[in-house]
């Protein structure tokens, strides 16, 4: 049973973490400094080294939550991984990918300003550079997965198209979080579905229109 305590200790991390993610967007990671956080939060310097050894530790939890949000949970090999990303690739067809597709774009609004924020990071930190090039890895690592499953094309190949869906499937969340282009009526999700089912499903399967 959760004392009190730790309930309130638990809550300050929170207000921190949730500080801390509006102060990266809105100031970006680089402004921001740690008293910034600890104001913003109602709190203190010493509270917030209590929770967080560093303004790098907060920008890894959130990369943790980013995990969380996109329902990436721990595998038998320790990386993160997300069993309906492995599961759509393994059926390889428009009717299971193109709904996974669906389904992370209905997520970019939570998930925008992790990845911005998480990405400036990167920029200027190594530490978190190899954190989040390994948090891709990891999503590129699921799509070489369904494939073996599925026991399509050449292994060798599995990671590159990995490579290949992954920068495609980054490139058109970054198009909307800098655009805003209206998911449901815009084409790009039925372009970025038919993509995906050309280099990783079924060669003469169609996405849905």
């Amino acid at each position: 049973m959760v004392n009190k305590r730790e309930l309130q200790k638990e809550t300050t991390r929170k207000r921190l973490l949730s500080t801390a993610l509006d102060l990266f967007q809105s100031k970006g990671y680089v402004a921001t400094t740690i008293d910034d956080i600890a104001v913003a939060a109602a709190s203190t310097r010493v509270t917030f080294y209590a929770h967080f050894p560093s303004r790098r530790d907060i920008m890894l939890s959130l990369i943790d939550e980013l995990n969380q949000i996109l329902e990436r949970g721990a595998s038998d090999t320790g990386r993160s991984t997300a069993s309906a990303l492995v599961d759509a690739v393994r059926a390889g067809t428009a009717d299971a990918i193109g709904p996974w597709l669906r389904t992370q774009a209905g997520r970019w609004p939570a998930i925008k300003p992790y990845l911005l924020s998480a990405a400036e990071a990167a920029a200027v930190d190594d530490e978190i550079r190899v954190v989040y090039e390994n948090w891709a890895d990891e999503v590129i690592a699921d799509i070489a997965d369904g494939l073996t499953a599925a026991g399509r094309y050449a292994p060798e190949t599995h990671h590159m198209r990995g490579e290949l869906a992954f920068g495609m499937l980054d490139r058109t969340a970054q198009h909307w979080m800098h655009h805003a282009w209206d998911i449901d009526t815009g084409p790009e999700l039925g372009v970025l579905t038919e993509a995906w089912v050309k280099i990783l499903g079924d060669a003469d399967a169609i996405a849905p229109s």
